[in-house]
């Protein structure tokens, strides 16, 4: 981040509860991080870690009830996102930060025209009447590498393949260039080929139009391509953060160590079995009193069972959330 440059988002303690009928569940524990003007920022874990849910409290998409956010605060552009109100919220969601969902066909209206979803923000949020925006709705398409876009306009979601439809959830994304791009998980319903195009489209509009992105997938591969930092997420929290290459060379966590461990490896030998990480991501009724990993590590001490630990410096820019000090492999006094 430049001298003197603020965060474009700046996230502090920020806890997530849904109410069940078998009680509460702690999807998101004091999470706190920001996002610098520009970067990319990679956010990383199991499913049931409490990405997507960290991501959408921040914009208020989750149904409430039965998720509640209970603390925290959020600043963009000088406001507090989880104080305003609903129609600042919507105006905020639509203009100034897009969110690409996982599943495309779900989150693309079957009965309206692909140009008539693209053309609705615009003549909402940016007040154009239909001819401009139907310009502008051309150009996006154009823009995530869509041909023929004049006449696809008029197509339904249905008549695009499944790389297709998330490009042009990406050019909804676009259509009012927004500071934040929020992208949950856009290519893994991909092919390996379609993938590797859409993250390709990501890095090239990137460059193009200097918005910052936030990156959420359980694929360290992917990260490693794109990334400028990456947070870990374990348990609804942060257990490890650090600029991507920091992260691959000398990752701090177990929890990180485990997952790198399950990237299949290119050179490996022939006889070489994928790792796996034993056990399953808890299912907190309560925030944790204690490390939500320990169940589940290699590394743990007697500590781990009663007491949470914070999260603390390890190298410049870089923080994990454990007892134990990968440098001597003894425990760390925190």
């Amino acid at each position: 981040m430049p001298d003197g440059a603020l965060p474009v988002l700046d996230v502090k303690d920020l806890k997530t509860v849904f109410r069940t009928r078998q009680g509460e569940v702690h999807a998101v524990n004091s999470v706190s991080f920001d996002l610098r003007p520009g970067e990319l920022l990679g956010v990383v874990g199991e499913s049931g870690s409490g990405k997507s849910v960290t991501m959408m409290s921040l914009i208020g998409l989750l149904p409430t009830p039965p998720a509640e956010v209970r603390n925290g605060q959020v600043l963009f552009g000088g406001k507090d996102l989880l104080k305003t109100d609903d129609d600042t919220l919507r105006a905020i969601r639509g203009a100034r930060i897009g969110f690409v969902f996982q599943d495309p066909m779900t989150s693309l209206n079957p009965v309206f025209s692909v140009g008539y979803q693209l053309m609705e923000p615009l003549r909402k949020h940016m007040g154009m009447n239909k001819a401009a925006a139907r310009k502008r709705a051309q150009e996006l398409l154009e823009l995530v590498g869509i041909p023929d876009a004049g006449r696809r306009l008029k197509d339904y979601p249905h008549q695009f393949s499944g790389g297709m439809r998330q490009r042009v959830m990406i050019a909804i994304a676009l259509a009012c260039d927004p500071q934040v791009l929020i992208a949950d998980e856009p290519t893994t319903a991909l092919d390996v080929t379609i993938q590797a195009q859409i993250l390709e489209l990501v890095k090239d509009l990137r460059q193009k139009l200097g918005m910052a992105i936030v990156w959420i997938t359980h694929d360290l591969g992917v990260i490693a391509g794109i990334a400028d930092r990456v947070i870990v997420m374990y348990g609804g929290q942060i257990v490890e953060h650090a600029p991507v290459r920091d992260l691959f060379a000398n990752p701090q966590h177990p929890y990180t160590r485990a997952l790198l461990e399950t990237i299949p490896k290119v050179h490996g030998a022939r006889d070489d079995r994928l790792r796996v990480i034993e056990g399953q991501p808890p299912i907190l009724g309560a925030a944790p009193e204690a490390c939500p990993f320990r169940a589940r590590c290699t590394h743990r001490f007697e500590r781990c069972d009663r007491e949470n630990p914070p999260r603390v410096p390890v190298g410049p820019d870089h923080d994990a959330a454990c007892f134990w000090d990968a440098g001597t492999g003894g425990e760390r006094d925190v």
